[in-house]
């Protein structure tokens, strides 16, 4: 058989020879000796089992460090927050298997997309067999409303027109023919001797034979290229956490090990160097970091909602903030995938149509001034000429308008709608479209006469016209102009079409092709799914948001040129086409895609390869797409957008976010909230490992003076169970209110941040340096003043050590309630921050207070003291309170300092 990409190549005679057959079909004898041989028209995937998928969400870091808090909390026989920890083990382990299944889940969508019945001819006869027994050399019947069943090379093409949208991203339907192509290494947008498995026939009739089925389709091309894509990047955050918590994790297991040996061979007692090794491990591990990741992304899906996005795999919220490239289809994304009127000769005048889309409200501009399309003869008929022959119908749904029947039809009906027009005019026959003669006649009865319009493409409608309606009246034709002017509508990437009419008597009740002649011709209407008014915009935003907009079409060059310049989108850049990219090597193309802003005519492999190089690049890359042919792409890509309106089932499972009203313009918001969410997320980070430093330094620093303090030797300053306790605690009721702050100004002023750049940088060293030193200073010197007493004798004072460890456990509250003031924002003062912007905060600390003051100070009988707490005497309370104080004031004095010192070396940058 021939190479089975090049069907289009061959001419129908080649192609039924090479298929062995005719096209009168196969035997049945054949048929069954075909099917043994390449197997049922299906698509096959191996499914991973379940245990191994959930199994497989335990390989995690974050999943280890949980599970050893849990180990911990178990060991201390505290079984409650054993079974918390476990609790948000579970629930980031069924998120994972959720998603897991997507790749099975969008299989599926293709496999839908199957037809289950078709028309073949076999032995001779017309006969309705299950399409997945179709086998290559079958004859398919296509008729109007059919899903194509397989890959055809077509031989009978009658009108045959398809919607290939959802294959190729076509926005309009494809006329269909037999002849042979002799181009290689065509997309299947341009293969119009193919008619491919999924598609629709919107029109017409045809027979095909069967020349590719199941995996060797294009769907199932696509297939393939989801089953090899690999899985989606996690989110940079995540990456980064998963990185740092791995170090942190042997870091701090090292430190945990050699602690216990360090002890033992000291000669301190194996209970306490093992309860110091333990405390130690507790003190260190964010136990609480997972959740909180998990419900600031949930948080952050949640607000996204509002803004028309819809989250389907939570670490796509914080990738959104990071993405450094958008590479979006055109056709409903950027566009309105509404075909549209936008210019209009007549009467040799020219006139601006405005309004986009279906909805029938816009002027009509001649040199920029509003005119009144019935005081001009010529503009009123060729807007009625163009609603009257045709078949398309203008409705208004829940939603919005729609069109029923022919894009470029339904461009005709709006534009007349716009002016006021509606049908009134009875049809008497038509002469339907046929791709030979590229024209459509209808006749009418109106009134005291019957008329003809015709329409059709310029140069053959003006064939048959020997006059033009010019200010009421008929004068000779001038076919130069009228040819120069649908040249330059052409060149506008505008789909042009002619219009012409024909009085005729009111005997005349049938129309015949040889009634059109002597036409007097009426005008030109230049139609295009124009860019949408907020996408413009949306463009200029992700310009000065640093984020550089690709675009990926299925549509030809001319028209993705034209609608990327009006668009903003890589002005005087070079546009790509698919025939380019099959011959570009990958090393080419590495090296293309960082100056390529248009991409035109390309398939799924194309797609996906351009992402994969992007990604090369280092890019972040969020892709938007709607077809199954961007399934592959959406997949790949660190974030896939999926269109929530005109999207393909298969295109929302392969997604890791759906936009609710296709729109472009709500990826840029979802960028700006994502970005908010990260900001968020950020200084959650920042403000719960420093104080999970500060702890650790504390009993590290403990059990390094233990030999020369007896006090440390007695008694750590903080209980394992109160160290987890203020790690848990500070993580639900204190970190979790930053996730409220409100948004800051100019999220979309800055550039993206650098993925790459780790979470443990200067910024990070300087946060927990100083915290850490803050909290542990203020911790020794609290246990030291009011624990020494108690080993000073002869006996230990039981009672008195307890005190001082539960001062030191509300001093170190105390810090973190500091020090969250000046964790709101990454660059201004707590001082200079408004106290009431997040209440949030306001109840965590209020909350805090409360019961803190509760767990010290609980009467007994109530039997609460898991703790081990005791209550101290309230004179501690202003010298407790003193030594937390730097929790602010230190971090607010260098942030002071660091800001000065930027100043003074931008100044002295800038003067050299």
């Amino acid at each position: 058989m021939a190479n089975e990409s090049k069907w289009y190549q061959l001419s129908v005679a080649e192609a039924i020879k090479s298929l062995a057959t005719d096209e009168n079909g196969l035997s049945s004898t054949e048929a069954s000796k075909r099917l043994a041989r390449y197997g049922h028209n299906e698509l096959v995937f191996k499914r991973r089992g379940a245990l191994v998928r959930l199994l497989m969400q335990f390989n995690s870091p974050l999943i280890y460090v949980l599970l050893a808090a849990a180990a911990v909390t178990a060991f201390l026989g505290m079984w409650v927050d054993t079974g918390v920890i476990l609790a948000v083990v579970l629930a980031n382990t069924a998120i994972g298997f959720i998603q897991e299944g997507r790749a099975e889940a969008s299989m599926e969508g293709l496999r839908r997309m199957m037809v289950p019945q078709c028309a073949v001819l076999r032995d001779g006869s017309k006969k309705d067999i299950p399409a997945r027994e179709l086998v290559p050399g079958d004859v398919v019947l296509l008729a109007e409303g059919d899903r194509v069943p397989a890959d055809l090379r077509l031989f009978y093409a009658r009108n045959l027109s398809a919607d290939e949208a959802a294959l190729t991203g076509e926005s309009v339907p494809v006329s269909k023919d037999t002849e042979p192509i002799a181009k290689p290494d065509l997309p299947p947008a341009d293969q119009y001797g193919m008619a491919f498995s999924g598609t629709f026939i919107t029109r017409g009739s045809g027979r095909g034979v069967v020349a590719g089925t199941g995996e060797a389709t294009e769907i199932g091309r696509i297939a393939r290229l989801m089953k090899e894509a690999p899985r989606t990047v996690s989110a940079p955050l995540i990456r980064k956490v998963a990185q740092f918590t791995r170090i942190l994790l042997i870091a701090i297991l090292c430190l945990a090990v050699l602690n216990l040996v360090l002890g033992v061979i000291l000669g301190y007692d194996l209970v306490y160097s093992f309860l110091a090794s333990v405390s130690l491990a507790v003190a260190a591990i964010p136990e609480g970091l997972p959740a909180i990741l998990t419900i600031a992304l949930a948080a952050g899906a949640r607000a996204m909602v509002k803004r028309n996005a819809l989250i389907r795999r939570l670490p796509a919220v914080e990738t959104l903030g990071s993405t450094t490239v958008i590479c979006s289809d055109k056709t409903g994304t950027l566009t309105k995938g509404e075909m549209t009127v936008l210019r209009v000769y007549a009467g040799e005048s020219d006139y601006e149509v405005t309004g986009a889309g279906y909805e029938p409200s816009g002027e009509f501009l001649q040199d920029n001034r509003d005119i009144d399309p019935a005081q001009n003869s010529a503009l009123y008929e060729t807007l009625t000429a163009g609603l009257l022959c045709n078949n398309a119908t203008l409705e208004k749904a829940e939603d919005g308008y729609k069109i029923l029947g022919d894009p470029t039809e339904g461009a005709l009906v709006v534009s007349a709608a716009k002016a006021g027009l509606t049908q009134g005019i009875r049809r008497l026959d038509e002469i339907p479209f046929e791709s030979e003669h590229q024209l459509m006649a209808t006749l009418h009865h109106d009134q005291e006469r019957n008329v003809i319009y015709v329409k059709g493409s310029p140069e053959m409608v003006l064939r048959l016209c020997q006059k033009q309606l010019v200010d009421g009246k008929t004068v000779p034709l001038e076919t130069k102009s009228v040819l120069a002017k649908a040249d330059e509508m052409a060149k506008q990437a505008l789909r042009v079409l002619a219009l012409a009419y024909k009085d005729v008597g009111r005997d005349k009740k049938a129309l015949k092709r040889e009634d059109l002649n002597e036409l007097v011709f009426l005008g030109l209407q230049g139609m295009l799914d124009p860019p949408r008014e907020e996408a413009v915009e949306a463009v200029a935003k992700c310009k000065s948001a640093g984020i550089r907009v690709v675009m990926a079409t299925g549509d030809h060059a001319q028209t993705a040129e034209a609608i990327a310049r009006q668009l903003g989108i890589g002005k005087n850049g070079r546009v790509i086409t698919g025939e380019e990219l099959s011959r570009m090597t990958d090393r080419d193309l590495f090296q293309a895609v960082d100056r390529t802003h248009v991409y035109a005519r390309v398939s799924p492999a194309h797609k996906f390869r351009i992402v994969t190089q992007l990604q090369k690049r280092g890019q972040v890359v969020a892709v938007t797409g709607d077809g199954v042919n961007d399934a592959p792409a959406l997949k790949t890509a660190d974030l896939g957008i999926a269109m929530g309106i005109k999207g393909t089932e298969v295109a929302k499972e392969a997604s890791d976010m759906v936009l609710v009203d296709d729109n472009f313009a709500s990826i840029v918001a979802a960028v700006e909230e994502g970005r908010h969410v990260y900001e968020n997320i950020r200084k959650v980070i920042l403000y719960t490992l420093p104080t999970n430093g500060g702890q650790a330094l504390l009993i590290m620093g403990a059990i390094a003076l233990a030999t020369f303090v007896p006090l440390f030797a007695a008694r750590l300053p903080l209980e394992p169970v109160q160290i987890l306790w203020i790690n848990l605690y500070d993580a639900i009721v204190l970190a979790l209110p930053l996730l409220w702050e409100p948004r800051e100004k100019g999220l979309l002023e800055r550039p993206p941040r650098d993925p790459k750049e780790p979470i443990a940088n200067a910024l990070f060293f300087r946060k927990v340096g100083l915290v850490s030193l803050v909290m542990a200073a203020s911790g020794f010197v609290v246990f030291y003043h009011y624990g020494m007493p108690a080993v000073s004798g002869t006996t230990v004072n039981e009672l008195l050590l307890t005190q001082a460890q539960t001062a030191v456990l509300v001093n170190i509250m105390l810090v973190h309630i500091f020090y969250l003031l000046t964790a709101r924002s990454l660059a201004l003062s707590a001082f200079n921050m408004n106290p009431f912007s997040n209440k949030m905060i306001l109840y965590g600390i209020g909350i805090t207070i409360v019961l803190q003051l509760f767990l010290v100070y609980s009467p007994p009988y109530t039997g609460i003291n898991f703790l081990r707490t005791a209550p101290f005497p309230a004179g501690w309370w202003p010298f407790i309170i003193l030594l937390a104080l730097p929790g602010l004031l230190v971090i607010e004095l260098e942030e002071f300092l660091v800001e000065r010192w930027q100043k003074y070396f931008k100044k002295a940058k800038e003067g050299q």
